[in-house]
C-alpha cells in the first residue's frame, strides 16, 4: 500500500493505493498551513506587536515595463544591476529541457532605460530552474541555479569564468521516490565539499573570497576561494545556533560580515570570514532575501515573501523601520524573492507571483 498527501487549502487529504483501489481519507495536517501550527502562530502575533511598535516606512512602489522581444517573463526569482545601472533578471521560464520538467531559468539583461539588451548564457548546462543572481564589484554576473545545483560566474561582456557545483547525471527524481518507495531521508544532508543541494544566493567578501547559501537540501554556510577553491562550510538542519532551516538569502557589508537569511527560523545569523557566528538578528518575519545598502553608512534590508513586507536595520541589528510591498496584485504569496540595494533608499525586488520587477523608493 502507498499513501500520497495532498494538500487542498486548510483540507490535507490521504491518497491511498492498495489492493487494486484508490481511497482519499483526512489526516493530521500536523502544522501545515495557516493557524496549524501554534509556535508558528505565536511568532506571528510578536512579529506584528514589534511592528506595531516601529515606524512604518513611506515608500513608492514602481513596476517596471520590462518586455523582451517576442518572449514572455517569467517569474522574477533573481533581480540585480551593475555598475553601469543595467538590471539583470534571472526568471522561471523557458523554452525546453528535460532537468526535473521543462527548464524554467533565463538570465536576461536590461538597460539603464529598461530596454532589453540580451539573453546571458542562453541554453547553458546550468540553466535549470532559477534562483538567484548576483553581479560583483567588478561587474561579474552570478547565476545561481537551485535546480542543477550550479552557480555560474560571467564576466561582463557574458563569457563563462568559473562554474561552481555539478548537475547530477540523468535526474531521475521520480524513479528515486516514487517508483522504488524510498523515504524522504535525505531532505536534509550534510552536504559534501564541491557540491550543493538546491543553493540559493551568493555573495563575496572584500578579498573576492565568495559565500554561499546552501540551501533547500543542504542547510549550510559556504566558503569557497576567489579561485573556486573549496574552503569550509558551517551549519546543518535546525534551529540552534549554527543550524539552517532553508537558508535562503546571503549578503556581506563593508567590514566582511555576512549575513544569512535563515527563512524557517525567521532569522539573519551573522557570520566572519572565518565561518564564526557572530550574532542572530530577529524582527524581519521570515527573511527570503537580505541586501545591504552601499555607502559610508550602511543598512541591512530583508524582505519577507509571505507578506510582501520590507525591514530595515542598522547595522547592530536594530530594526528601524519596515514597509508594506505587494499589494493589489491579486497574489498572497511569494511576494518577494530576492531584493537588490542600489542605494539605502531604493530597493529592486523580484518575485515568484506577479511576474514583476519593483523599484521601491524609500521616502
Amino acid at each position: 500500500m502507498k499513501q500520497s498527501i495532498i494538500l487542498t487549502g486548510s483540507v490535507v487529504l490521504a491518497l491511498v493505493i492498495g489492493a487494486g483501489t484508490l481511497s482519499l481519507r483526512r489526516v493530521q495536517a500536523q502544522g501545515r498551513g495557516r493557524g496549524g501550527n501554534p509556535e508558528a502562530a505565536a511568532a506571528r502575533e510578536r512579529q506584528l506587536s514589534l511592528e506595531k511598535e516601529t515606524p512604518q516606512l513611506q515608500i513608492t512602489e514602481e513596476v517596471l515595463p520590462l518586455s523582451i522581444p517576442g518572449h514572455t517573463i517569467g517569474e522574477t526569482e533573481g533581480v540585480s544591476k551593475n555598475s553601469k545601472g543595467h538590471l539583470f533578471v534571472y526568471s522561471r521560464t523557458g523554452t525546453g529541457g528535460t532537468a526535473r520538467g521543462g527548464t524554467a531559468a533565463e538570465l536576461f539583461e536590461f538597460d539603464d532605460r529598461l530596454k532589453f539588451v540580451k539573453q546571458w548564457g542562453p541554453d547553458n548546462y546550468a540553466a535549470s530552474f532559477a534562483h538567484s543572481v548576483r553581479v560583483d564589484k567588478y561587474d561579474n554576473v552570478w547565476m545561481v541555479d537551485e535546480g542543477s545545483g550550479m552557480i555560474v560566474k560571467f564576466d561582463p561582456m557574458g563569457m563563462v569564468k568559473m562554474v561552481l557545483g555539478r548537475k547530477p547525471e540523468a535526474i531521475d527524481y521520480l524513479e528515486r521516490y516514487l517508483q522504488r518507495d524510498e523515504k524522504d531521508s535525505e531532505r536534509y544532508t550534510l552536504g559534501t565539499m564541491g557540491t550543493f543541494n538546491r543553493e540559493t544566493d551568493v555573495t563575496w567578501d572584500s578579498r573576492d573570497d565568495i559565500y554561499v547559501s546552501d540551501g533547500y537540501g543542504n542547510s549550510r554556510l559556504v566558503k569557497i576561494r576567489k579561485d573556486g577553491t573549496w574552503v569550509g562550510a558551517v551549519g546543518t538542519h535546525g534551529s540552534g545556533p549554527d543550524q539552517f532551516s532553508t537558508p535562503h538569502g546571503i549578503a556581506s557589508d563593508a567590514r566582511d560580515n555576512i549575513y544569512v537569511a535563515d527563512r524557517g527560523n525567521s532569522r539573519v545569523q551573522v557570520y566572519n570570514t572565518d565561518l564564526k557566528l557572530q550574532k542572530t538578528i530577529t524582527g524581519m518575519g521570515a527573511p527570503w532575501s537580505v541586501c545591504v545598502s552601499p555607502g559610508a553608512t550602511q543598512y541591512l534590508y530583508s524582505g519577507d515573501g509571505s507578506t510582501g513586507k520590507i525591514y530595515k536595520f542598522d547595522m547592530d541589528g536594530k530594526l528601524l523601520g519596515w514597509a508594506q510591498t505587494s499589494l493589489g496584485h491579486g497574489q498572497s504569496t511569494c511576494l518577494i524573492h530576492e531584493i537588490h540595494c542600489e542605494s539605502d533608499r531604493v530597493i529592486y525586488k523580484g518575485d515568484c507571483s506577479t511576474w514583476t520587477v519593483e523599484k521601491i523608493t524609500v521616502k
